[in-house]
């Protein structure tokens, strides 16, 4: 069977390709072609749990280069499998799971309050700037990292950047490879720095911890890597700038929504924090290798073979999500998930597998930014919310505009009068 290669459609269709070749294939799997490598999609539950467990996939050959070089970072967790993968994942789930969590909600909440108080002055304030700054401020006191209050800025640009070029063959790709290439060498600088004693890490921080760290064969992580995973900790932390500003649309859409998150109703904020995930998309799909010759469905897989699993579409199916395209916080009240449903940052067990170890951070770090957003009080000026589904990752086009309004001018006492 000859079939062409897809890549440029995969750019021209984002989100909609790999849902739109499974639709046209009439059955379980959809057989490719992707940037020159035999490819084939799958979707749903068991998919997932194909595609994650018993060692089907390889992730550690499947990250194209484009990817590698600004979202994951060579040597990254996300490039490894077998005991490399174990022994590093263990280390980011130690930092990301836990007490860690209410620790780096607890910090990006203050960074947040900071914030906020210098913006109600009447200007105009691009959201997903703010949370990006707000996020990379709350992440870099988290971990113990040298950034001063000024820097932050420029760093929550470029990690933003790393992970806004990761689906694009333009300028957006070059901005993000060259913000990683910047700050990959400043943070193998810091590494140095504290292994030899020129400079401290806090006892306990995700820097000394990452500094630290031993492969599994014993060794140190060269300063390069080390360097990698530091910013595989503040990079993701920073990226749910782009779910805060999806929060920002459900709100301005949805505003039946505020009422609850302002009350602190803790049980509405999971499930809307939930939903904002479930609904937005971000990664249209995870990639993997054939680990051998595979059958899934009655289709057989060659060894080597590209294997992607629509996460956009799992999403979005109609048999997993009642009217997926309508946005329902409901829909998880007294839900138990199971590990291979919603995977918008993938599925299985984040200890042993591929699923992402900061989902927890994700979701703890949207709640408590939720709720601030519900109880600010502020306006949308007229600007253009669409969200491009070929764009990826896609944002809201105006990055989401709002205006605080000016406090009222402080009235003078009244002068005493002395008779």
């Amino acid at each position: 069977m000859l079939v062409l290669d897809d890549t440029i459609f995969l750019l021209l269709d984002g989100y909609g390709w790999l849902p739109g070749l499974l639709r046209r294939s009439h059955g379980p799997v959809a057989h490719t072609r992707l940037l020159g490598r035999r490819a084939v999609g799958l979707r749903g539950p068991e998919a997932a749990r194909f595609f994650y467990e018993d060692g089907n996939v390889r992730r550690g050959t499947a990250l194209p280069e484009p990817v590698r070089s600004t979202l994951a970072g060579p040597g990254a967790v996300h490039t490894l499998d077998g005991p490399g993968h174990r022994v590093r994942k263990a280390m980011f789930m130690s930092l990301l799971t836990g007490v860690g969590v209410g620790s780096l909600a607890a910090h990006t909440g203050s960074a947040w309050d900071e914030a906020a108080g210098r913006w109600g002055d009447g200007r105009r304030v691009v959201l997903f700037e703010q949370a990006a700054e707000v996020l990379t401020a709350g992440v870099c006191r988290w971990a113990g990292m040298p950034v001063r209050d000024a820097e932050v800025p420029d760093l929550a640009a470029d990690l933003t950047a790393m992970v806004d070029g990761f689906g694009s063959a333009g300028p957006r790709h070059w901005r993000g490879r060259l913000a990683r290439i910047r700050r990959e060498a400043w943070l193998a600088d810091l590494v140095g720095d504290l292994r030899d004693g020129t400079d401290t890490a806090p006892a306990g921080s995700a820097v000394e911890v990452v500094v630290n760290c031993r492969d599994a064969r014993g060794r140190p992580l060269d300063a390069r890597t080390a360097a990698v995973e530091l910013l595989n900790i503040i990079r993701p932390t920073a990226a749910v700038a782009w779910y805060v500003t999806f929060a920002a649309h459900a709100l301005h859409r949805w505003p039946e929504h505020r009422k609850a998150l302002r009350d602190g109703d803790a049980a509405h904020t999971e499930a809307f924090a939930q939903e904002v995930r479930r609904f937005y998309p971000f990664a249209p799909f995870v990639a993997g290798v054939a680990a051998r010759d595979l059958t899934w469905a009655g289709e057989r897989i060659p060894e080597g073979t590209l294997v992607l699993l629509d996460v956009f579409g799992q999403n979005h199916d109609p048999e997993l999500w009642a009217e997926p395209y309508t946005f329902n916080p409901g829909r998880f009240a007294g839900r138990e998930l199971g590990p291979y449903e919603l995977i918008p940052q993938g599925g299985g067990d984040p200890l042993t597998g591929h699923r992402c170890p900061g989902e927890d951070i994700t979701l703890a770090l949207l709640q408590t930014l939720a709720v601030r957003l519900a109880r600010l009080d502020y306006d949308v000026p007229e600007q253009d919310l669409t969200i491009s589904p070929r764009r990826i990752p896609t944002l809201p086009a105006s990055g989401f505009v709002l205006t605080l309004p000016r406090p009222a001018p402080t009235q003078p006492p009244a002068p005493s009068l002395h008779c």
